[in-house]
């Protein structure tokens, strides 16, 4: 079809353009959709014959032919495929920095974090809210979780250091050295 004959919308430069791109090899089935569909809103498709022509959204199409039909055609590629994201590289850098940090450093009353704690922490200082579920998504991401090694560390020494010795019979039966108590002999032990 030739669609310079019937242009309704875009200009002569943005017409040529997207013509061109249309040519390009290269450009994506999601790019090629989106030049598709302002080349027929320009031509006087309806929305509905281009969403069944392409097999697309009408949402997708609205879209599209609303950019064709303001004059903005040529600014196409300035639009991100997908949903936007939320977040950025400055929240996730303070994510990795705020897990390897105790939050009693920040004045919290708690020891450990979880993915909980540390969307609220977020909040405050970003104003973007994320389910802790996907606090825990992007630190497994990452690498890191809030159960991570220094606290499983920690837990082995304090199971060491709470031992827990009874029916000692005799004191003479054990020794002290720098790894705790050593067994001399036990007259307790039946054999």
């Amino acid at each position: 079809m030739n669609y310079r004959n019937y242009s309704v919308h875009l200009t002569p430069f943005q017409q040529n353009l997207l013509l061109k791109i249309l040519r390009e090899s290269h450009l994506s089935e999601i790019h090629r959709r989106r030049v598709e569909i302002m080349l027929l809103a320009d031509i006087g498709k309806s929305q509905i014959e281009i969403s069944r022509c392409l097999k697309c959204a009408r949402e997708t199409v609205r879209h599209w032919t609303n950019v064709a039909t303001t004059g903005q055609a040529h600014y196409w590629e300035l639009s991100p495929v997908g949903r936007p994201k939320t977040i950025n590289d400055q929240y996730l850098k303070r994510l990795k920095e705020l897990i390897n940090f105790a939050p009693k450093t920040l004045g919290y009353s708690f020891e450990y974090w979880t993915a909980s704690r540390l969307s609220k922490h977020l909040v405050k200082e970003f104003a973007i809210e994320i389910s802790a579920r996907h606090i825990n998504r992007l630190l497994k991401q990452m690498g890191l979780s809030t159960r991570g090694k220094n606290l499983q560390v920690e837990n082995q020494e304090n199971k060491v250091n709470n031992l827990v010795i009874n029916n000692i019979s005799n004191v003479e039966d054990f020794e002290a050295s720098s790894s705790g108590f050593k067994l001399l002999k036990n007259k307790n032990i039946e054999g």
